[in-house]
Formats: structure tokens, C-alpha cells, sequence
């Protein structure tokens, strides 16, 4: 213990942080990393799988609905004129007064040198095998080679010699690359977490999501992190999962890290408590505006506080859907089909041009931008156009009807019948199901925890506000509280994380709307967003890394500046590939991590001595 009072934190990462990796997974991309590094690897969650039904859809989640009802039309047409009064800009359909810039666009042969960094075009992935000889491999097709870091899966070699056609491509293609597949080739895109939970749907079962999330995986450790399979045994995993996790997603996780990925022990955090000691605090509300979903929680002196979390359905990737919307309806938009759902590089160019010229700030804001279109496999045409409105789609976060995110399928009723996870407080319950308990509710922690929103809600589980604004769900969250001092702490300590936390003017944004947001009835009247002292893309990440030393002296972590080094403290909450595989969950275990009611507490809290 002396020790870990006087080591240096950066020393001790070094000599405990080699054989520990840290894995925080969401649903457009998992970030993962040794904890000795200083940031991690930020690769897109999806993996693209060669099939042989050219009819088949090239994208799983193809069959989403994402029609736009005439109601939801109206209602984002109404949130942007509400915008536009609040940013000072011309409304929807009014024209723009002593306009001397017409709205043009042509098309580019070539680049403009002073936007290089901001309009390069992406190229197509080439799907072909670069070398035959390095992919032939003994072993079952989890134990192929990595080629140009992609794990090619091939078909069993006890059949017919496959034709020169069948050999000659990749049959798994993960992160970036999956993305960069032109919808004409005969590959299936899958996103293993969509909205923040398992990507589970009648079209996308539960054993696919799975082994989907596993040969990701494997292809990240082999091919970033350099972990052979015979190797894995010598390291641990911290999984870092979003708030929007049930106990049961976590559970199959941990499986996948302890069972299949061969990890000798895992441990749990959660999200937002790896945020807060990131950032070395201890109390704060912290938002994580995610690609897909936002979650809001409060964490008071290192301890989670459940009754807080709100969970929004929307994120980055919403904005880039608006801004698309936005520049049409404006015409702007070069008369090219992009379609973000069939084409997924259509979302990367969408998504790099918000993060390039998005932000909130009042007056107009255009820009002159390189829109690029990409076509039947072929290279990308190149686009100059003038973009308007950019400060527009951002307030969406403010004005959720403005954004419409897209409706995914429920998984199957099957899902929420699990005889395995045998809760303390549901051990009395006769399954299949309580008689008190409705059909498709989850027989989860705090006795039904239903996953999607068709499912119906208990009483006694709050229910999550995921149709009001970002403002409104930081305000019921810190309000919820119930106490006047923490609350004005909270208020003053909001962390934004996540990639839209970049967003330019969203800090201000923030403060502004919070600040109006709070109930005139309350004695408060400071509102303040705390500056992020790491990367807010992946400062949950870098939580993570480490393990928590809880020290009775508060100042000791304080100057430490960060959260302290992978620490052998508390042990009890580190799981064990050998229990964790003999044993899994089940009542009268010897040790207490057994019962996924404590995966869940191991999640949210950790012990305040």
C-alpha cells in the first residue's frame, strides 16, 4: 500500500498496464487499446461478411424503418423554424434576402489544396486477396492469418478445390474497410450494437450478433494490438460499457472475453464512472453524446446514481442524417443519390463533412465544401458546392424532432425469456414468468427492465424521458438528485463526452439551454460545463485503463492529476475465465460475481471506503 501511495502514475501504467486491455465498445465504433498507451485504436463497429445470394441485402439493417411519416415531416419542419429564431436566421422556406452568393455547384476534376484535410474523397476497399500463400492456414477458420489486417475466414478445405473465383476473395472484411465496400459487391454489412444495445432483430439473431462481435474482435487484437491466440491467456480485459447496457448484454460479453477470446480474467466499468475519472473528478453530471445514442448520468463522489440515468435515442450520426435533409431542402445538395443506409461510405463523407463545417453560433453559416459521390465501384466524383445552414442540424441534440432517427426492429420474444439469469430479488419467481409480468418484458434487474421502447414499463422503474432534448434530460437528471447541494454541484460540473462533444459552440449551447431548462421554482442559477482535460472521444476509454484506488485522503487523487495506475486493489471484482466458464451465473455461488445482479452493481458503483 505504500507503494501505491508514492508511485508515479505514468510508472505505473508502465509496469502494470502491458498485459491489460481495455475494450469500450459502442454501436459505430469500439475503442480499444493496452492501457499503457496514451489513446487507444478508434475502429468502426461493423463487419461486412462475403455471401454467395447476390439478391440477399447488402446491409443487415436494411430492412429499418426510415420512411419519414407526413407528421414527423411537419414536426421537423416546425423544430427548424424554432431554431432559426433562436440562431437569428432566415426560417425553412423563406427566401434569403440580398443574397449576392447564388447557390451553385459544379463539379471538380481536382482538389482544392487548402481543403485537403477536410474534403479528401474515400476510396472503395479492395476486396481482392493480395496474397494467396499467406492466407493458407491449418487450423479451423477462427485461426486464419490476418492479411493487411483483415481476418480471412474461408470455407472448409475438405470440400471440392474451390474455383479461382472462390479464392480469390476476402471472405470477413472488419472496421473501415466494411464501410468502404461498394453496395454492388457481395458482401452483407452488420453492426453488431445499434442504439446502444446488441443489434438483435428477427433478421439478425442473437448467434450471428455474437460471433459477429467475436470475429471483430479477434481481428482487432490479432491485427492492431498484436495478440496471438496462444498468448491471450497472459492478459486481462476491462470492459468499459455503455450506460445503455442491461445485465444480460454484459454477460454475453464477458463471455466472449473470458469463453471464446481467451482472456484470463475480465472486470467491469461502466462508461460514464471511467469518464468521470478520466478526467480526474470525482462528482459530476456526465453526457455521452454518442454516435447513435446519448446517456445521461450523475456521479457523486465515485458512486454511479442509477435513478439519474436518462437515455436519448439519437446521436452524431442523426446530425449527419439532418444535414443531408437540410442541404436538400435548401438545394444545395449536387443532384447525386446519396443514401446513407445502402451505401455506408456515404456515411463517412456525411460524417466528416459535419465534424468539418457543423457548429452552433447564431447568424448564417455557410461554407464552400467538396461533396463527393460515389458510384457502381467506381472512383469517386468530386462536387463544389455551397453548404448552408450548418449550425442548423448540431441543435437538433436541443430539438430532437428535427433529427427523426430511424425505428429498429425488436429483437424476438426469446430474447427476454432468460432462464440463466437469476437475479437475488427474482430467485422466489416460478418461470417461465411471473403472472403479474406482461409478455415481452425482460425478467431483469429491478425486477423488469424492458430493452425497447414497445415494451411496456413498470411503475416502479422510472421511465426514460427519450423524447425530450438534451437540456430537458440533463436538468431531470441533476433535479432528480433530490438534494439542493449536490444538485447545485452537479449543475456546476456537467462533462460532455463522445465525439459530438467536439461539436465548436456546443459548450455554450449547453449552458445556455440547461440554464432555461431549470424549473423557475429552483434556487439555482449557475450552469457550467466543465472543460475536458483528455480527448472526449475516448476519455471513457482512458478511465478504463486504469483500476480506481480508492484513498482515503481525496487530495492524494487529485494530485495525482488523473486516475490512478492498474492497481491489484480490489480483486474480489475481477472475474475469472476458469470460474466464469465452469460455473456462469446461477444461485448459491461461491463467489458473489456469479449472479448477474452483481455484474450490474459491479458496473455502476465501486466500493467508497
Amino acid at each position: 500500500m505504500d507503494y501505491l501511495k508514492t508511485v508515479v502514475p505514468s510508472q505505473l501504467l508502465s509496469e502494470r498496464g502491458s498485459n491489460l486491455v481495455v475494450i469500450n465498445p459502442g454501436s459505430a465504433n469500439i475503442r480499444v487499446g493496452l492501457a499503457k498507451q496514451d489513446s487507444p485504436f478508434n475502429i468502426p463497429h461493423c463487419i461486412a461478411r462475403r455471401t454467395n445470394q447476390f439478391s440477399k441485402l447488402n446491409v443487415q439493417d436494411q430492412l429499418l424503418n426510415s420512411q419519414v411519416t407526413t407528421a414527423q415531416h411537419m414536426e421537423r419542419e416546425k423544430a427548424y423554424d424554432v431554431i432559426a429564431s433562436l440562431l437569428k436566421i432566415p426560417f425553412l422556406d423563406e427566401e434569403v434576402a440580398n443574397n449576392s452568393v447564388p447557390r451553385k455547384m459544379g463539379r471538380v476534376d481536382g482538389y482544392n489544396p487548402q481543403n485537403t484535410r477536410k474534403d479528401g474523397a474515400f476510396t472503395w476497399t479492395d476486396i481482392r486477396l493480395k496474397d494467396l500463400k499467406s492466407s493458407e492456414a491449418p487450423g479451423s477458420s477462427m485461426d486464419r492469418s490476418v492479411i493487411n489486417e483483415s481476418m480471412v475466414q474461408r470455407e472448409g478445405t475438405d470440400s471440392m478445390e474451390p474455383t479461382l473465383t472462390e479464392r480469390k476473395f476476402r471472405e470477413v472484411i472488419c472496421g473501415e474497410e466494411a464501410l468502404r465496400i461498394s453496395p454492388t459487391e457481395p458482401y452483407c454489412l452488420r453492426r453488431p450494437i445499434r442504439r446502444g444495445h446488441l443489434n438483435i432483430s428477427q433478421h439478425y439473431p442473437m448467434h450471428q450478433v455474437l460471433e459477429d462481435l467475436y470475429a471483430l474482435w479477434d481481428w482487432i487484437l490479432l491485427g492492431k494490438l498484436h495478440i496471438p491466440h496462444q498468448e491471450r491467456s497472459l492478459y486481462s480485459a476491462i470492459l468499459v460499457v455503455p450506460e445503455t447496457f442491461d445485465n444480460r448484454e454484459i454477460r454475453e460479453i464477458l463471455s466472449i472475453l473470458l469463453r471464446d477470446l481467451h482472456f484470463s480474467s475480465a472486470v467491469v466499468h461502466q462508461e460514464g464512472l471511467a469518464a468521470v475519472f478520466g478526467n480526474g473528478l470525482s462528482t459530476a453530471c456526465v453526457v455521452n453524446i454518442g454516435a447513435q445514442a446519448t446517456s445521461v448520468i450523475c456521479i457523486e463522489d465515485g458512486v454511479a446514481l442509477p435513478n439519474t440515468e436518462k437515455t436519448l435515442p439519437f446521436g452524431g450520426e442523426d446530425i449527419s442524417r439532418c444535414l443531408l435533409w437540410t442541404q436538400r431542402h435548401h438545394q444545395t445538395w449536387p443532384q447525386i443519390r446519396t443514401d446513407i443506409l445502402t451505401k455506408s461510405i456515404d456515411l463517412l463523407m456525411l460524417n466528416k463533412l459535419k465534424e468539418s463545417y457543423c457548429e452552433i453560433k447564431e447568424g448564417e453559416l455557410d461554407a464552400v465544401a467538396i461533396v463527393h459521390s460515389y458510384e457502381d465501384a467506381m472512383p469517386a466524383g468530386s462536387h463544389k458546392t455551397r453548404l448552408t445552414a450548418l449550425n442548423v442540424p448540431p441543435m437538433g441534440l436541443f430539438y430532437p424532432t428535427l433529427l427523426i432517427p430511424d425505428l429498429y426492429p425488436p429483437p424476438p420474444r426469446s430474447w427476454f425469456h432468460d432462464y440463466e439469469d437469476m437475479l437475488e430479488e427474482t430467485w422466489h419467481i416460478e418461470f417461465p414468468r411471473r403472472s403479474d409480468m406482461p409478455d415481452g418484458v425482460y425478467p431483469g434487474i429491478n425486477v423488469g427492465l424492458p430493452l425497447w421502447d414497445n415494451y411496456p414499463y413498470f411503475s416502479m422503474k422510472p421511465k426514460k424521458e427519450e423524447k425530450v432534448g438534451l437540456a430537458e434530460a440533463i436538468t431531470s437528471s441533476i433535479l432528480s438528485t433530490g438534494r439542493i447541494d449536490l444538485q447545485r454541484k452537479l449543475f456546476c460540473s456537467i462533462q460532455l463526452i463522445g465525439g459530438v462533444a467536439l461539436t465548436g459552440g456546443l459548450i455554450p449551447a449547453v449552458e445556455e439551454r440547461v440554464l432555461h431548462a431549470i424549473p423557475s421554482n429552483e434556487a439555482i442559477d449557475t450552469v457550467e460545463v466543465l472543460q475536458s482535460r483528455t480527448n472526449p472521444t475516448f476519455v471513457s476509454w482512458k478511465g478504463g485503463a486504469v483500476k480506481l484506488m480508492q484513498i482515503s485522503r481525496c487530495q492524494k487523487m487529485h494530485d495525482l492529476g488523473q486516475i490512478l495506475g492498474v492497481l491489484d486493489f480490489g480483486r474480489d471484482a475481477w472475474i475469472h475465465r476458469e470460474d466464469w466458464i465452469r460455473n456462469g451465473i446461477h444461485i448459491g455461488s461461491g463467489r458473489k460475481y456469479k449472479d448477474s445482479y452483481f455484474l450490474q452493481a459491479q458496473a455502476m458503483c465501486y466500493i467508497n471506503s
